[in-house]
């Protein structure tokens, strides 16, 4: 198995099947990667469409919700692939995203690689293509597993700006590279955790804090 794609949901049964759908309508051989979704005790129907995926994902339930951070290590935890792909279960990938990132991870013999990506509206309308460079967020990134257990993982104290955390652990270590193609769909709406802006304050002051720097939200 070469490539893990973790998806953790919870209470996302109107966005979850278009995240899977996008994942096995990938160009990468399909007996070279798996889909780990993790279903951090949602309360809503994300089960009963789980598991009409069949063997196509692997599931990991929590019974009760244990925080976006959890979820994300008991996905990798699960997962058998040398690289890992964090998806958000609102958002999608292009079809190619793991060829592509998988072909520059091998001919670059990179520690990871981060793709450009679009926002797109609650419609999937193309809102805005975004530079990772210059805007980077949590997913569209391929990580070796090895690594980003080296670093210790995402930290479940924080339950916003685990991503923000665990890349400055990350890249004090190793180096992420970027791929100048918009390759991952970042879908903007409500329910988005990054939609309020004082708990996303609230908790990037704890990253603060921990790391004695200034940070932001990846995408603000």
């Amino acid at each position: 198995m070469k490539v893990s794609v973790v998806i953790p949901t919870f209470n996302y049964d109107k966005y979850i099947a278009r995240a899977i759908r996008s994942c096995i309508e990938q160009s990468f051989p399909k007996d070279e990667f798996e889909i780990v979704v993790v279903n951090d005790g949602s309360s809503d129907v994300t089960r009963y469409i789980l598991q009409s995926y069949g063997h196509w994902i692997t599931v990991v339930e929590h019974e009760v919700n244990r925080g976006l951070p959890e979820a994300r290590n008991a996905g990798i935890a699960r997962a058998r692939g040398e690289f890992i792909v964090n998806l958000d279960a609102d958002d999608y990938l292009h079809r190619n995203f793991l060829e592509i990132c998988h072909l520059h991870m091998t001919f670059n013999e990179c520690d990871a690689v981060a793709s450009d990506y679009y926002l797109v509206d609650d419609n999937e309308a193309f809102v805005e293509r975004m530079t990772v460079a210059q805007k980077p967020i949590a997913c569209g990134i391929m990580f070796r597993k090895e690594q980003m257990q080296d670093v210790g993982l995402y930290d479940t104290a924080l339950h916003i700006g685990e991503d923000v955390d665990f890349r400055i652990r990350f890249e004090r270590a190793y180096n992420i590279d970027t791929i100048n193609l918009p390759l991952y769909r970042y879908r903007m709406h409500k329910k988005s955790l990054t939609s309020d802006p004082a708990l996303n304050q609230k908790y990037l002051a704890k990253v603060a804090l921990k790391h004695q720097c200034e940070v932001k939200h990846t995408y603000d």
